[in-house]
């Protein structure tokens, strides 16, 4: 993103908000180019033949700490809750959306530098990330089943040429308290080092008024990383690892619909990562680029809440549940590929790559209603090859060809004697059309397959014939557009996308009636028939002058399923899928009020949409403002924020169910409330 890179890195130059340590001066000729790594070259946002969104952390008006907190910056992207940091993400309306229902395979990607977290997004804490890249679609021929719907990237920054350190305080209500520590420079005239870490923590937005505890909705984070990078002759590497510590507490819902709660066991939603990445790349070769990463993550997972709402005594017969869930997840993976030289534009280029990935998942279980506790062992063995070419057919002409194929065996054994051996032989490909009109001008038509494979439901009171569901698959066609306006001071994305889904892999849930009268929840996965997905994605950038930078994005979406009745026999052919918005938007002002004071205002909308595909409770369409105002000079600055300004109740999660004594156990909506208005300040020091 040629252009908007130097208008937004120059902005954020001024107003002393920027990316730190960036070695730059305030002429465009010697701004850092921004660009995308995902696709596997560095690639400038408007080169890239898709739908593509570039958030910088740094670049808000809010301090953000959790990458929860940045998607709405996004169009057609979406998170569910249920917990204390939303774990999974829906991107053009699909993705999953239960944080102790299994999803083997999730649907959006998640990774941070290069390491898979798909399905563990607790772990994307935001402390010293230079960007977010946010790839939609499905990303098959690169990524494969965990990208059907999108891909998330999380890139960290590397070392410095000299060294440099920050420091960063942050306070605010809520007994919010941060602090963060960034050092960076050089070990030697080869190898550079980079090491942060960051601690957050706060209260929480919820009261218990039966039992007085700091846990129960409070943020407790810890997050270490380290990265070396370095070069000599032709090859070129980087080394990253680090510790992600989660020890929040989790009692969101109230059987009043507010934030106030009578839990006599509050829940918890733990995570502990540790990850470790390596690249290496080697350029002298003749004909190609080798690059070869390998990735290994270990994650304990806790996930815990008081089934019941409330204390016992308040159901009748002393009615008390309580679910807890405990898994160990390690995943390592292994991705070598021969890329051609960089040629230019207009000459032929390619990829090729294989692809391991081993995962191991155990769960342990403890439910009240489980007559033994319920543990069960998780193993995928997957394989891929693929490849991508992309030919010039002549100056403005460019035709892209790709594919991959991969074979997913999976094995499955828990202590109920349920076991399953499933496997599946997977395909996915992308055709791309490319016109160049001008250097920063790009129109595209792709066609893309993408595919998930299927899986199993690991529930321990769930009846067998539900437990398993096939393999989901997606073709997605997509024009684009994308250009310069206003002599260049500023860039439009626009994107049209038809995606149509078959065995439409979907949450689903069931309510069981006990012996003794109460309900069972049961949460799962199963097939629909198809689904149809379809939208308009457009954002902007513009520099209005020196001091005012305008962004803004809308996405508009349309779902609906095809031939489906759920688990219960409801029909719902036509009917629209869940956590799909009908629209999302945002916009963003940054002001250079004076040489040393800026100023920062950002709205962010959100559409109504369901909560769920088992019920037809729906969340209310919402909009949420933020701001701050900041100083700087020199090493130090400060910034006054604040979010949600305007104190918007608005839900991150619904259910739909009987639970509460008072009203004879009448099916109500139930909902989790997001975070409350914010205010805080933050302050930074550089040397």
């Amino acid at each position: 993103m040629r252009v908007l890179a130097v208008l937004s890195r120059k902005l954020m130059l001024l107003i002393g908000v920027g990316l730190p340590f960036c070695s730059v001066h305030a002429d465009a000729e010697t701004i850092e180019e921004v660009v995308v790594t995902a696709e596997l070259r560095a690639v400038a946002v408007n080169d890239v033949a898709g739908s593509v969104s570039l958030l910088i952390p740094d670049d808000t008006a809010d301090v953000v700490n959790h990458l929860e907190e940045m998607l709405g910056r996004a169009v057609n992207v979406n998170i569910a809750s249920g917990a204390s940091r939303a774990r999974f993400v829906q991107m053009r309306g699909i993705g999953e959306r239960g944080q102790f229902a299994e999803p083997l395979n999730a649907s959006v990607g998640l990774l941070i530098d290069g390491v898979d977290f798909s399905g563990v997004g607790t772990a994307a804490t935001l402390f010293d990330v230079s960007q977010i890249e946010i790839l939609r679609g499905p990303q098959g021929t690169l990524y494969g089943a965990n990208a059907l719907a999108g891909l998330i990237n999380v890139v960290t920054p590397t070392s410095t040429p000299d060294w440099q350190s920050r420091l960063q305080f942050d306070v605010g209500n809520y007994g919010s308290q941060g602090a963060g520590a960034v050092i960076s420079g050089p070990l030697n005239e080869s190898v550079g080092l980079r090491l942060s870490a960051r601690k957050y923590r706060d209260d929480g937005f919820i009261v218990n008024t039966f039992l007085p505890s700091e846990r129960t909705d409070n943020h407790d984070e810890s997050t270490l990383r380290v990265k070396l990078d370095g070069t000599r002759a032709a090859l070129s590497w980087q080394l990253a690892a680090g510790v992600i510590d989660v020890a929040n507490g989790y009692d969101a819902f109230s059987l009043d619909n507010n934030r106030q709660t009578r839990s006599d066991q509050p829940g918890v939603d733990e995570q502990t990562s540790r990850y470790l990445s390596a690249r290496f790349e080697i350029n002298d070769l003749e004909w190609a680029q080798l690059v070869a990463a390998a990735g290994y993550a270990s994650s304990d997972v806790r996930y815990g809440y008081d089934e019941d709402w409330t204390y016992v005594g308040f159901h009748p017969y002393g009615y008390s549940s309580t679910d807890a869930y405990d898994r160990g997840i390690n995943s390592a993976t292994v991705d070598v590929r021969w890329l051609s030289k960089d040629a230019g534009k207009d000459a032929l280029s390619w990829v090729v790559g294989v692809y391991l990935l081993d995962r191991d998942v155990d769960l342990t279980r403890d439910y009240t209603w489980l007559e033994q506790r319920f543990t069960s062992d998780f193993a995928l063995d997957r394989r891929a090859v693929y490849g991508e070419v992309s030919v010039p057919i002549n100056e403005l002409w460019t035709l892209s060809i790709g594919a991959r194929a991969e074979d997913h065996r999976a094995r499955y054994a828990d202590n109920a004697d349920v076991k399953f051996s499933p496997e599946d032989d997977l395909f996915g490909s992308r055709l791309k059309l490319e016109r160049r009109f001008a250097a920063q001008q790009l129109a595209y038509v792709s066609f893309t397959q993408g595919y998930k494979s299927g899986g199993f439901n690991t529930s321990g009171t769930l009846d067998a014939d539900l437990r398993l569901f096939d393999p989901e698959t997606l073709w997605n066609f997509e024009v684009g557009y994308k250009t310069n306006i206003f002599a260049d001071r500023g860039q439009v994305r626009l994107a049209l996308f038809h995606m149509a889904r078959a065995d439409v892999q979907i949450a689903t849930s069931i309510v069981r009636v006990r012996d003794d009268g109460s309900s069972e929840f049961v949460e799962f996965t199963g097939n629909a028939a198809s689904g149809i997905n379809q939208g308009i994605e457009a954002e902007m950038d513009l520099a209005l002058s020196e001091r005012v930078l305008v962004s803004a994005g809308l996405g508009l979406l349309k779902t609906e399923y095809q031939d489906y009745t759920d688990a219960t026999g409801n029909d719902l052919d036509g009917r629209e899928q869940a956590h799909a918005p009908g629209y999302q938007g945002h916009l963003s002002v940054r002001y250079q009020l004076s040489e040393r004071w800026f100023g920062n205002l950002a709205v962010e909308a959100k559409d109504g949409y369901y909560f769920s595909d088992s019920h037809s409770a729906q969340a209310d369409s919402y909009a949420l403002v933020n701001a701050a105002i900041g100083y700087s000079a020199g090493r130090y600055s400060a910034r006054v924020w604040g979010r949600n300004l305007t104190d918007t109740e608005y839900p991150v999660r619904g259910f739909y169910f009987g639970n509460d004594p008072r009203n004879d156990y009448a099916d109500t909506t139930w909902t989790q409330l997001g975070a409350p208005r914010q205010v805080g300040l933050s302050v930074t020091l550089t040397w």
